[in-house]
């Protein structure tokens, strides 16, 4: 009866909407629907933007297409307890300083959306002062546009407790994390972007299980304390300023059992922003990079535990001599060592030290990079490891690499 209703105000009301656009609007069939209801629209397409101000649920069934006209945000949602799903949202405005987005929950508690398709749009979605929302299994896809252009896939800004699970997102700037903290991302795929992630200003976050590749960064922790990344796998990110995990002025961070692969650097990392701050990378992969781990600043303060490096061009380079090596390293799985356990421990007779010869031009030098791997440095590098002009930089020690490599 209520959708009858809305028909009817729609017919009195609404022709010239109709007229100008061509499709039915949503709107009307959401005004008449009471709060706390299920709106189930017939299947179709409908003129947007459209905006849910009370508690709802719209079910689209993955039979409705919402359709924003070029204009501002889609649907947007400014109430709490609202869930949308099995939509189909489409052709947003294109102001990146209005943020015109697919979907945006504003000012919200306890939204879910889920299932829902969302494309040709700017901005996928955007939580705006929105906490305890789950976005889950939803898939989002950007416009073509060059790589700073585009808006990001899902966006969060002062939103806190939220879950955002088994999403993809494909062709979209980044997602973007800013000053929302104890939020969770577990399972996500991200790809063909600038940055998979981006967290600023946003502590306490968990980052479990995702996939990103192809794109310029990975994961970036800027200003982020105690942010939890686990399971994770980067891979061919090839940009060649990007790396795979990057931290930056953040401290307490815990890296554990990720796999980064192919990338131009595995990890970049500064030394923590004060004292009593670590960095803790543990049963982590570094397989296949240009360079498996980048330190940069004065001094270390990293626990580097338990991880594989593995085929790496460079399994650790440096800003300055001393910036890895006061990092604690132990235990780590390092396929160049040369060495053997004699007693069947486990452990390495000897321990494992990593020094630069004629690397240390190229990473002194930056504009030598590009001849980095030509055959002028390797056999300048070979003469040097064979008979050194001078005495090589220790880059680092780990005491007990780990023995027979896994």
């Amino acid at each position: 009866m209520a959708w009858r209703h809305a028909l009817c105000f729609w017919v009195i009301c609404g022709w010239t909407c109709f007229a100008e656009a061509g499709l039915p609007p949503l709107q009307p069939l959401i005004d008449a629907s009471p709060a706390g209801s299920i709106l189930r629209p017939p299947a179709g397409r409908y003129a947007g933007p459209a905006v849910i101000d009370k508690t709802l649920t719209l079910d689209g069934g993955g039979h409705v297409t919402l359709d924003g006209g070029g204009r501002g945000t889609v649907l947007s949602v400014r109430a709490g307890n609202v869930s949308v799903r099995g939509m189909h949202l489409t052709h947003s405005g294109a102001t990146h300083d209005g943020v015109d987005a697919g979907l945006l929950i504003e000012e919200s508690n306890g939204a879910r959306v889920e299932g829902n398709v969302i494309d040709d749009v700017l901005f996928g979605i955007h939580l705006k002062q929105a906490s305890h929302a789950i976005v889950r299994g939803n898939t989002i896809r950007g416009r073509e546009a060059e790589l700073n252009l585009r808006g990001d896939g899902i966006r969060l800004w002062n939103s806190h407790f939220n879950r955002i699970e088994g999403n993809t997102l494909d062709n979209t700037r980044d997602l973007t994390v800013a000053n929302s903290a104890d939020n969770r991302f577990n399972g996500n795929r991200i790809s063909n972007g600038r940055y998979g992630m981006q967290l600023i200003f946003s502590p306490r976050n968990r980052i479990e299980g995702n996939l990103v590749s192809h794109t310029t960064t990975g994961i970036a922790v800027l200003y982020s304390d105690q942010v939890s990344l686990r399971g994770n796998r980067i891979e061919h990110v090839r940009d060649v300023a990007g790396a795979g995990l990057a931290f930056k002025g953040s401290g307490e961070a815990d890296v554990v059992g990720n796999t980064v692969l192919h990338c131009t650097v595995g990890v970049q990392a500064d030394a923590p922003p004060y004292p009593e701050a670590r960095h803790r990378f543990r049963d982590n992969r570094f397989a296949h990079n240009v360079t498996g781990m980048f330190f940069y600043g004065e001094k270390g303060g990293h626990i580097v535990q338990g991880n594989r490096f593995e085929k790496n061009l460079m399994q650790v380079g440096v800003s300055a001599p001393t910036s890895a090596r006061s990092n604690d390293w132990r235990g780590n799985d390092w396929d160049d060592y040369e060495g053997f356990d004699r007693n069947g421990d486990g452990i390495g007779d000897t321990p494992y030290a990593l020094h630069y010869y004629a690397d240390r031009i190229w990473m002194e030098t930056p504009q030598a990079r590009f001849f980095r791997n030509s055959p002028a440095l390797e056999l300048l590098d070979f003469l040097e490891r064979l008979a050194p002009f001078s005495e090589p930089e220790l880059i680092l020690k780990d005491p007990q690499p780990r023995w027979p490599r896994k």
